[in-house]
């Protein structure tokens, strides 16, 4: 359930003392997402007991950005925290397109690999495009291989795989599992946007019915979260950075839900939305903060300070959508595991008759 900003947790997110008198409730990201690991550490422990079945993840990371290297290092620990097994390969910034490739398929033949992760952005001399589209889709947990970014638009597209086995067989316990896992979908969703859509659910608002605005128009973020949210019978507005200001304003005073994934800090402003909105921000942008020992400090796309006074809830940065894209993350290369075994499985019963 969303909860009241205390004072203390406002200075230690970085944030003022104003968004603790705007009395604007959080939706805590870090707390709901830790909520999803410890029921994916126990559906984990299930399938190594039942099913002799352990997820595993492999991750690619290429160069030596700081910023990358921290957030793989974020993802493997969180693995390691589910039981999930995870493979880190670490590959030169020069590193030849062609090598990627042939990891990639090492990977991709690999049975004990279920999930792939190439960690983005990636140098400017590689193909992002091409090395995307030559993970597995079964294994892309990020959700961007060209394939699953078309079921996510197939708004027809139902689950591959219902729990109509006995529970009691080890087919069944999997069809149970990815039923729980997997609802309606019968892909991989792009972690991120899927982060946002459990956030709302978990946190108890409703979005048959509402609408909705998303500022951003990325494939990684923006285009798919308008697309689930869609597919939850949300009406939803796509704006972009092109989109004329009145247009965007006009759009905002009716929204019942916001997501802003622009890159730019503090874009949005509170006097923007609509009183008692839902504020989604997915941005995390690094500002000058003489007051931080680092010297900087970070932010949203929010202007948290005057967002946090018309708004009813709102994500926190850091603290929001990030826990909550490496919880999909999780969830995603469980999913890919379960679906795993469930055709090996079904190719063994082919075989036998």
């Amino acid at each position: 359930r969303p909860r009241r900003w205390r004072s203390s947790e406002v200075r230690g997110v970085g944030i003022g003392p104003l968004a603790a008198a705007a009395g604007c409730d959080l939706l805590d990201g870090k707390a709901i997402g830790g909520q999803i690991r410890e029921e994916l550490h126990q559906v984990v422990q299930r399938t190594r007991k039942e099913l002799d079945l352990t997820p595993g993840l492999a991750v690619i990371l290429v160069g030596d950005r700081k910023d990358s290297a921290t957030y793989v290092s974020m993802k493997q620990k969180a693995c390691d925290a589910c039981n999930i097994t995870s493979m880190g390969v670490k590959l030169a910034a020069d590193v030849p397109q062609d090598e990627v490739m042939r990891l990639l398929k090492s990977f991709n033949d690999d049975d004990n690999v279920h999930g792939i992760l190439v960690q983005l952005p990636l140098p400017p001399h590689l193909d992002e495009a091409e090395i995307l589209s030559a993970i597995s889709p079964e294994k892309d947990v990020d959700g961007l291989h060209p394939i699953n970014v078309a079921r996510l638009a197939d708004m027809q597209t139902r689950p591959s795989d219902s729990p109509k086995d006995s529970a009691s067989n080890a087919r069944g316990v999997a069809s149970e599992l990815l039923g729980q896992l997997a609802g309606s979908y019968d892909f991989l969703v792009p972690c991120t946007p899927a982060g946002c859509v459990e956030l709302l659910d978990r946190s108890g608002i409703t979005i048959a019915g509402s609408r909705a605005v998303v500022i951003g128009r990325s494939n990684i973020v923006g285009m798919p979260v308008s697309l689930l949210l869609t597919r939850r019978d949300s009406t939803v507005t796509l704006t972009h950075s092109r989109t004329p200001a009145p247009v965007l304003r006009d759009a905002l005073a009716a929204a019942d839900i916001v997501v802003v994934a622009v890159g730019r800090a503090g874009f949005l402003k509170g006097e923007w939305i609509k009183p008692g909105a839902t504020v989604i921000d997915v941005g995390i942008n690094a500002i000058a903060d003489e007051t931080k020992k680092s010297g900087r400090r970070l932010v949203g796309d929010a202007d948290f300070e005057s967002c946090s006074e018309a708004a009813g809830l709102i994500t926190p940065v850091p603290g929001g959508v990030g826990p909550m894209t490496i919880a999909m993350l999780l969830r995603n290369t469980v999913i890919a595991a379960l679906r795993s075994y469930i055709a090996a499985a079904d190719a063994v019963a082919v075989v036998k008759e």
